[in-house]
């Protein structure tokens, strides 16, 4: 008898264990305004790399959270700030983070550049993904207007025969260059070139390039940040150069949730096709561009291959047991 009601006993909590609900991230994932999340996953955590969002002249330093099961959030404080770069002054946007033989680099905008010698784009560098990153040059990477792109909202992109682009750029234009093996320079392209412009239709500013089963995913953030009409659009092509014709629009508001949904990063999960788009809106009611918060939902393709439109939401995505 005794057996039996142990028996029954596991059945019963394996039932329940079963049909218990899944944790949800919520959205958004964490406190605090913050945009321009920059995700990426090393090892079996996923980061978050975000702009502190208030105004300009206080942002300087970054804060990064992590997360093995997207529901779950550490905050890791100020993982690169002024005192590790000597020329910061002020707003330090827009990270883009990548990891090499144990080196993580962490490229930034600052100073709002407009004129040469203002600031530009720099790069960091740091032993672990929660750093603290220093200045790995003492002055810009890109400190110049070319093409007519502020040097802003970078992303760095490796590609499968392991050259790293940076694609770059606000003002309405969208730049490519290549960097060098350092990681710490640009080198020209086989061309001779050292800045591409690949603005595609209706770009405003916030670039990334997702490669999968062999295409190039080139998207990109248009309206105004601050307000309500600010989304995230894609393009297609074979090769990282483009040409990207715009497609369509992917992310943007939805009146029941939020507004200004935009400037975002794609992570891939463990599953075959599993993809998830993390970035940032504004509640409902908020009257301060700077209110902005960070969230996440699931990325899906269609069967031809298209990036199929994103349902913003409160609740988020379902907690994952591996990344």
């Amino acid at each position: 008898m005794k057996k039996l009601l142990i028996l029954f006993a596991a059945v019963s909590l394996a039932a329940a264990c079963k049909n218990a609900p899944v944790p949800m991230s919520g959205n958004p994932i964490f406190e605090g305004w913050y945009a321009d999340p920059e995700a990426v996953v090393f090892g079996d955590a996923c980061w978050i790399y975000p702009t502190w969002s208030q105004p300009f002249d206080e942002q300087l330093f970054m804060d990064a959270y992590s997360s093995r099961d997207l529901v779950n959030w550490t905050r890791h404080s100020k993982v690169i700030s002024k005192e590790n770069i000597s020329w910061l002054r002020r707003a330090l946007w827009a990270p883009s983070v990548i990891e090499r033989d144990g080196t993580y680099y962490l490229y930034f905008g600052a100073n709002d550049m407009h004129e040469k010698g203002e600031g530009g784009i720099g790069v960091a560098t740091a032993d672990h993904p929660a750093g603290p990153f220093k200045d790995a040059l003492g002055h810009p990477l890109i400190d110049e207007v070319v093409n007519g792109a502020q040097p802003i909202d970078q992303f760095v992109f490796r590609d499968d025969d392991g050259t790293y682009y940076m694609y770059y750029g606000g003002w309405q234009h969208c730049n490519m260059v290549r960097l060098g093996e350092d990681l710490t320079s640009i080198v020209p392209f086989e061309d001779g070139e050292i800045y591409k412009e690949i603005t595609p239709q209706g770009y405003v500013e916030g670039p990334f390039m997702l490669k999968r089963k062999g295409i190039y995913y080139f998207m990109w953030s248009e309206g105004g940040w601050a307000g309500p009409d600010y989304h995230v659009a894609y393009a297609m092509a074979d090769s990282p150069f483009g040409p990207f014709e715009r497609i369509g629009t992917i992310l943007e508001s939805d009146p029941q949730v939020a507004t200004g949904a935009g400037h975002h990063s794609v992570i891939k999960g463990k599953g075959a096709d599993e993809y998830y788009i993390v970035y940032h809106r504004h509640p409902l009611g908020a009257t301060d561009g700077n209110n902005r918060e960070v969230c996440i939902e699931r990325l899906h393709f269609g069967e031809d291959d298209r990036i199929l439109p994103v349902s913003i939401s409160f609740e988020g995505v379902p907690a994952v047991k591996s990344l």
